[in-house]
């Protein structure tokens, strides 16, 4: 290792060249990601020694038995300049790697975020009920989570709690009263958390991801009390919400979560990141939006899932849209062309078939002299 390599001149480094990621890997040299592509640094590989060297003055003292025990933590680092770094330390063939995501310090809005007009509207028209934003692992989950939040808190006087693991952006209280919670600092585990949340005389919860029968529970039960709560889910589309949703439950209580989800859900988000074509913007999110209407909530108490696409895609006037529409929409506002539309399309036909008809419908436009 180089003696003037330390962890913390990664970390600023990674500010000053506006990277996503540091990895960091015994048997290899640091890398970062920039734009999406990874980048080793100029430094002779790391040793098991002295990847625990590099990696030992950011991790909490509390947490070190879990890393030892569990063999893997999560928790946040910030650095003087007041940059946030998401950390995930964890073991692999017995020795120590490292994924540290760089958190923006701005916490962006919706127009930051190129999300299309619909996440304002329901923000500003939902003020009870559950909210899921779902994605893969980098969809930006946390940053939209982020930007809903921050909206309640410009426009709203209400108290939010958040449960985070591990705080990712830090909250300024606006019209809002926030407060943030963060696993293994503030409360010991999720179960603590969730089972005093209700005593804090929140408004707006936000838990973050569900990730067993308890989070699901909690956020469905603090919905149905007139509560807005926000969580996420590690899943690709809307419609896999559901089952993701359900695999934490036996098959006999299905029916009633299913009658728990139509009557406390309001709006299911899910996006991906794409390339862009403009120089100045690296990604753009395509996203799909499910609104829980009275007539999506009956096919969800019914069980009919596999009648939500054809709602979501005839229901456009209420702002619900798939992905194929969202990425003919970022093709036809040229922040994509439709070879890369293509790679990350769900049904690569319909896709095309819908570029082609507008392509169709602009030429007779166009032949008509309108």
């Amino acid at each position: 290792m180089s003696s003037g390599m330390t962890i913390l001149r990664l970390l600023q480094k990674l500010r000053e060249l506006e990277a996503s990621d540091l990895h960091i890997k015994t048997g290899s040299p640091p890398v970062i990601r920039i734009a999406s592509k990874l980048h080793r640094i100029d430094s002779p590989s790391l040793n098991g020694e002295e990847t625990h060297k590099l990696l030992a003055p950011i991790i909490p003292d509390h947490l070190l038995k879990d890393l030892e025990e569990k063999g893997g933590i999560d928790f946040s680092y910030r650095i003087e300049s007041g940059t946030r770094f998401r950390c995930n330390i964890f073991s692999s063939a017995g020795e120590l790697h490292a994924a540290i995501r760089r958190v923006n310090e701005k916490i962006p809005d919706f127009k930051d975020l190129y999300l299309p007009p619909i996440y304002e509207q329901i923000m500003d028209r939902t003020h009870d009920g559950l909210i899921v934003i779902c994605g893969v692992t980098g969809s930006g989950k946390s940053s939209t989570l982020a930007a809903m939040i921050n909206h309640i808190n410009k426009t709203r006087q209400v108290n939010i709690i958040t449960i985070e693991d591990p705080i990712e952006y830090a909250f300024t209280s606006d019209q809002s009263y926030i407060s943030q919670r963060e696993i293994g600092i503030d409360v010991v585990d999720f179960k603590q958390a969730l089972r005093s949340v209700v005593r804090q005389d929140p408004d707006v919860i936000m838990i973050g991801e569900l990730r067993d029968r308890e989070t699901v529970l909690a956020g469905i039960q603090a919905a149905e009390t007139g509560h807005l709560v926000f969580v996420t889910l590690h899943t690709s589309d809307t419609m896999q919400a559901f089952s993701r949703m359900l695999e934490f439950f036996p098959q006999k209580d299905h029916d009633f979560i299913r009658s728990s989800l139509a009557s406390s859900l309001r709006a299911v988000c899910a996006q991906r990141l794409v390339p862009s074509l403009r120089k100045d913007l690296q990604l753009v999110p395509a996203t799909e939006v499910l609104i829980v209407n009275s007539v999506v909530a009956d096919r969800i108490r019914d069980g009919a899932d596999d009648e939500l696409p054809a709602i979501m895609a005839g229901s456009v006037e209420e702002g619900m849209h798939d992905f194929t529409s969202s990425l003919v929409r970022l093709i036809n506002e040229s922040y994509l062309d439709l070879r890369t539309a293509q790679k990350y399309a769900p049904n690569v036909e319909a896709l095309r078939s819908r570029v082609k008809g507008i392509e169709v419908k602009a030429d007779t436009l166009v032949s008509k002299g309108r």
